[in-house]
């Protein structure tokens, strides 16, 4: 199995005119795992941390220059070299600020790419074809550079691999629809060209990666038509051998196109049964939308599928368990994880570990039973109890199939829809839950939009309900809910649904903050998020100091000089502290929770979070106001098992509203008392950690000392801290 993770986005992307150009040229790790390199398509190279999205360095070139291929990382050097204007070869080091001041060489020959691996030097390639060292090629820039490529012959992709301290770099190139690779091994130089076997229609690949497995190179390409073939080249194959070589290939995987073909799309190898696919459209989902596909090639099957907003430019690089995908106006970083395939787990029959299977009804598995559901026949001893026995005569009509379900479906009433659909997810021996759960969905969600008369709410909430449905897989189905007013149905895909965009969220959000209060009271929500509620508004406003202050000092400043006022005019003074009644209804505030705890990434959620008008942003502040000021007192405190946002998340949302509505709420009358007040929570937690601060010292010596051993039940200890 494989699982696409919630992704982020790691910096957004220099828009070109050119709809065939690409926003980036390429993307390289450096000394760091955690540290990518990334090379825009006009003048900048920019260094970034992953996992806080921060950019730690940038480097561009003069205005007219142009970087003509990725910059890469020297890991014995601990330098980053790159090429400007296909001739000029630039080396510096992070702590350089101007990439013009630093060292730079012209060579004699347009350079296609410098290839970098770690446990081997760097790697020119020109464009014609011929190979040099870096450090050999900078001692003497202009020497001349041989042709290698015969006459129209162009470099369509390269890379660099090592193996068993052998040097490869590894091109393809075209020559009048014809297709070769060449591999190029170092010290000694040895150049073998194999000949790619040509497709009947005569299409070019639209991608290559090349991956090192049990000492052979394996090369990957992906074709319009949906064909994944893989070629094999061994490391320590024969040496020296003339003329073009024919290379054999395998099909690893056909994918499911649709009408019509690819245009921008990439495969990329994950491990020796999963590739990754950018740029395809979604067996289950509707036409004209690409998607990030995780597929296993041994049994033909997709694992894990995420929606690409916006144009796919067809790359996709993979590191160290990353996806880096360019798409729409943002490069997004999507984890994944591969797991050791099976048949079993492939096709969704692997029993999950907490399942008990009865000693007492062992039956062995056959290849019917993983593939078709069917039960094991032949000599296998089944003991039968008498339940059992009536259960099966009592069983009359025959169990309908995924396909018989979904015609059912495009006609049926809603509550036989219903009750074949909790039977189908129901039963044991249903196909792999993965696939069909987004083909009865997105079947449901398209005849509701044709026919305004037909909506199955249950059997919509019982496909949610198995986790096996994402947002991507049916995009239409939270905005459907949203419109039929079923806010049980939006609660279960926003806890669920790993995957919703951010324009959605916002969706959700307004419908929350402007549905009536009365009309959302007497919905039936998921019970943990209502009692929490329950309980934070019924809790009692005791003073207390939960997060370092208690409520008459909450406007306290940070300065020592500062006076309080009086208890009794801070209570007129202050309208916060008066606040005991949540602004919102019951359920209202449950949704809005929903909301606050659903993934985002800033860059993204800033625009649409600028469509809210005023009196709901000011509303909304009131609700994360009144919230934020009951988990600061300790008149309530969390319980682990009930599903609540926390503090960090409520915070984040009240910095993401300011950011987008600081100009309009600074106009508006309304909100002069509410910004004071979130001013003042500010203070208080800068207060709160300055307080922190000064005995951090003393709390790490506290975790250096030894505990006596000397201690009974009950005790006092005195500890000196100086």
């Amino acid at each position: 199995m494989a699982t696409l993770f919630e992704g982020f986005t790691l910096c957004g992307l220099v828009q070109t005119s050119s709809a065939s150009d690409s926003a980036i040229q390429g993307i390289e790790l450096d000394g760091d795992s955690d540290h990518a390199v990334v090379t825009d398509s006009t003048r900048a190279v920019t260094l970034y941390k992953v996992s806080d999205q921060k950019p730690l360095g940038s480097w561009t070139v003069k205005q007219g220059q142009l970087l003509t291929c990725p910059a890469v990382f020297n890991f014995q050097t601990k330098e980053y070299v790159v090429v400007s204007d296909n001739k000029v070869i630039r080396v510096w080091k992070e702590e350089d600020l101007n990439l013009d001041k630093a060292f730079k060489a012209t060579v004699s020959a347009d350079v296609w790419r410098v290839h970098s691996a770690p446990g081997g030097e760097l790697v020119v390639l020109f464009q014609r074809g011929a190979v040099r060292l870096l450090d050999s090629l900078l001692s003497a820039p202009q020497q001349p550079i041989e042709g290698i490529l015969s006459e129209k012959e162009v470099i369509r992709w390269s890379t660099n691999i090592v193996a068993e301290k052998q040097h490869f770099v590894l091109f393809t190139t075209e020559q009048r629809g014809e297709h070769f690779l060449y591999v190029q091994r170092l010290n000694p130089n040895t150049l073998q060209k194999y000949r790619l076997e040509r497709e009947d229609s005569g299409a070019s690949p639209l991608s290559f990666s090349a991956s090192l497995r049990d000492k052979h190179i394996n090369l990957l390409y992906l074709y319009p038509n949906g064909c994944v073939y893989q070629s094999v080249v061994a490391v320590r194959g024969p040496v020296g051998l003339e003329g073009v070589q024919a290379l054999p290939r395998s099909l690893r995987l056909r994918l499911p196109v649709g009408e019509g073909e690819l245009g921008a799309a990439s495969a990329v190898a994950l491990d020796e049964a999963h590739v990754a696919v950018v740029g395809m459209p979604h067996p289950s989902a509707r036409t004209g939308k690409d998607f990030l596909c995780i597929w296993n090639t041994n049994f033909q099957t997709l694992q894990a599928g995420k929606e690409m907003v916006g144009r796919i430019r067809g790359q996709v690089w993979c590191y160290l368990g990353k996806l880096f995908v360019p798409h729409g106006k943002a490069l997004s970083v999507i984890p994944y994880e591969c797991q050791k395939s099976s048949l079993a787990s492939a096709l969704g029959k692997l029993r999950h570990p907490g399942i008990a299977v009865s000693k007492s009804s062992v039956a062995i598995p056959s290849w019917n039973t993983l593939l078709h559901g069917d039960q094991p026949q032949g000599p296998t001893k089944i003991v039968d109890t008498r339940k059992s026995k009536l259960r099966r005569k009592s069983q009359s009509a025959p169990a309908l199939t995924v396909d018989q379900v979904l015609e059912l479906i495009k006609t049926g009433p809603v509550e036989e829809v219903r009750r074949e659909v909790e039977a189908l997810v129901s039963r044991g021996d249903a196909q792999d839950l993965q696939l069909s759960v987004g083909r009865l969905a997105c079947q449901l969600v398209a005849r509701s939009q044709v026919e305004t008369a037909f909506y199955a709410p249950g059997a919509l909430a019982r496909l949610v309900q198995t986790q096996c449905l994402c947002h991507s897989m049916c995009p239409d189905l939270l905005l459907l809910a949203l419109e039929h007013k079923d806010y049980f149905l939006c609660q279960l895909c926003l806890q669920l649904f790993p995957d919703i965009p951010e324009v959605v969220t916002c969706a959700c959000l307004k419908t929350f903050i402007g549905v009536p209060d009365g009309d959302v009271e007497m919905v039936s929500l998921e019970p943990d998020s209502v009692s929490f509620m329950e309980g934070l508004v019924a809790a009692g406003a005791r003073g207390g100091q939960q997060n370092g202050f208690s409520p008459p000092l909450f406007e306290d400043s940070c300065d020592p000089h500062h006076q309080p006022k009086p208890p009794q005019h801070q209570d007129k003074k202050n309208p916060t502290l008066q606040l005991e009644v949540c602004p919102v209804g019951l359920h209202k505030a449950v949704l809005l929770n929903e909301v606050l705890q659903t993934p985002y990434s800033d860059n993204l959620l800033v625009p649409h979070l600028k469509d809210l008008n005023a009196p709901q942003v000011i509303l909304f502040l009131q609700y994360l106001q009144f919230i934020y000021l009951k988990y600061s007192q300790d008149v309530y405190t969390q319980t682990p098992v009930l599903r609540s946002p926390t503090m960090t998340q409520i915070i984040d949302w009240v910095c993401l509203l300011l950011d987008a509505h600081f100009t309009v709420l600074v106009m508006a009358p309304d909100a002069k008392g509410l910004l004071s007040n979130l001013q003042s929570f500010v203070k208080s937690q800068v207060k709160l950690f300055s307080e922190l601060g000064k005995i951090e010292g003393s709390l790490q010596e506290l975790h250096k000392m030894k505990p006596s051993k000397d201690i009974s039940q009950y005790s006092i200890e005195v500890i000196e801290l100086f």
